[in-house]
Parts: C-alpha cells; structure tokens; sequence
C-alpha cells in the first residue's frame, strides 16, 4: 500500500479513531492529537504484517490516550447506563457513542473519577465493544484482569447514575429482602423485589460451576438470563450462605460459607426493586474486588 493510499485508508477510520479518544480525553484538542499522533506511528509501521488494520489502529489510539491520561495525573470513579458483555448482543457501538456524547458533561464529571485503566477498559468494552483480550495488551494486564476494571469503572459508574438507587439504606434493605427471599424459598418475595425485566448475567466460571453442580441441585445459569421469573428461579430456596457485602464501595452480596469467597452479586436497585445482578465467579477477578462483609 503506498503513501497516498494509506492516508485514504486511515481517513476512513478517523471518525471511530476520534470518537475512542474523545471518550476516553473528553477534550476535542487532546483527541485529535491522539489521532494525529496514531497516524504517524501508523506511517512508520509495515501494515502488510497487520491483519485487522481498525482493531489495530484502536489499540495505537488507545495506548496513546492511557498515557495522556496518565501523564494528565487523571483519577477516577463514574455514570452511564451498564452494557451488555462482549458474549451479549450489541448495539452498534458508534451509535452508543453518540447516545453518551447527548449526555453531555454529566457522563464526562463522572467518567474523570475514574483510574485511567478503568476509564479506558470501560469505555473501549462498554461503548465500543472492544473484546477483554484487546483491551488487555492495551492496559498491559491479562483478559480477567481487564474484565475487572471495566466490571469496577461500571460499578462506580452506576453507583453515580440518577437512575440508581441513591439511598445506601433503602438500596440495603432491597437487597437484603432479595436475600432473605432467596433463603426461604419465597417465590412471591423474590417477584415482589425483582424488576419484571431484570437481568441476570454470569461470568463463564460461574456457569460452568452450575452446570458441574446440576445433580446437587445447582440451578440452570446462563451468561445472560432476563425477566423476573427466571432470575426468581435461579436464586430460590438458596443463597444461604450469602450476606451483604460492599463490592468496590457498591452494596452487593457474596456467597463466602465458612469465610471463604466463591462468588459475588453486583446488584443494582432501581426505582426500590433489582434491575440487573452480575454473578461472579472468576478466582481472579473476585480477588481483585474490595470487599467488605456487611
């Protein structure tokens, strides 16, 4: 590819390049230095060795950005509606970085809380759908670990959303009716907290626990479940070992029998009923987690 056609070519992707640096800067002057500063180093690199030139490009745009943020000295936590993992189907990820563009300097406020791993990771999974082994020879870190960041940037995230539960007590007491409900087998009860669309996803460890474990009586788990009967169904008659926990700051749960911690439940309350649970299960991922019994 000459000269000519190769800055043909890298126009076509300045759009996405801007929109990835304009996420993760939130300044339209840093952005397009980011973008100028991927174009030279593309200039200097052989692309007949890379395979997906737009994956590629992303990666140089977003090393460049995490040392602008580095450098910038940024720190972190955050807002924006939680999104779907990578395994879930996506919107297109240009139109969901418009829709947070419309959100304006609220989304930015919350989003320079966060470290700029997190920030990074959460912006490139959330909104732009960037695979975790991508982003993690990014963040130099391994796929679990940058799973970890973006599940914290998006904790942070919703726990500074107006659409989340905004009092610790009554976020609380949801979760601890969820709990108790669960214990007793009380179907009705669980109805009775559960949003009639609330979703429950589960990390792969978690499900092929549940799937190891089906003749002991382990529910049916799938990485993504959504509708209150069948989260219902999942959680009744069990759960007797979980308690309250703060997960990175964010009332949840976790499953610890005997002090031990194999899972735990990131729940988020909207309107004083669950709206979404997240299982995890991943040994690294959950020993990257704070946590704090309650």
């Amino acid at each position: 590819m000459d000269a000519t056609d190769l800055a043909e070519t890298f126009e076509t992707h300045r759009p996405h390049l801007r929109a990835v640096t304009l996420r993760l800067l939130g300044s339209p002057a840093e952005a397009d230095d980011a973008v100028q500063e991927t174009w030279l180093r593309l200039a200097r690199t052989d692309v007949a060795e890379v395979e997906n030139l737009r994956a590629w490009l992303t990666t140089v745009a977003s090393r460049v950005a995490l040392s602008m943020l580095r450098s910038r000295g940024t720190r972190a936590e955050s807002p924006m509606d939680d999104a779907p993992d990578a395994a879930d189907p996506e919107p297109d990820p240009e139109a969901r970085a418009a829709q947070a563009d419309a959100l304006g300097g609220a989304l930015l406020v919350v989003l320079e809380r966060l470290d700029p791993a997190e920030r990074l990771a959460f912006v490139l999974h959330d909104m732009f759908a960037v695979p975790f082994d991508e982003i993690a020879t990014v963040v130099e870190r391994s796929p679990a670990a940058a799973r970890q960041l973006a599940s914290r940037a998006r904790r942070r995230v919703r726990g500074g959303s107006a659409e989340t539960e905004p009092d610790p007590a009554r976020r609380r007491e949801v979760v601890e009716a969820f709990l108790t409900a669960a214990r007793e087998g009380d179907f009705a009860g669980l109805l009775s907290v559960l949003d009639p669309d609330v979703e429950l996803r589960a990390d792969r460890v978690a499900v092929a626990a549940a799937e190891a474990y089906r003749d002991r009586g382990a529910p049916d788990v799938a990485e993504s479940m959504r509708g209150a009967e069948a989260v219902a169904r999942v959680f009744s008659g069990r759960a007797r070992a979980a308690q309250p926990a703060l997960l990175d700051g964010l009332l949840g749960a976790v499953y610890a029998p005997g002090g031990r911690m194999f899972s735990a439940f990131d729940i988020v309350v909207v309107g004083g009923r669950i709206a979404a649970i997240e299982m995890i299960a991943d040994p690294d991922v959950l020993a990257d987690l704070d946590v704090e019994l309650r």
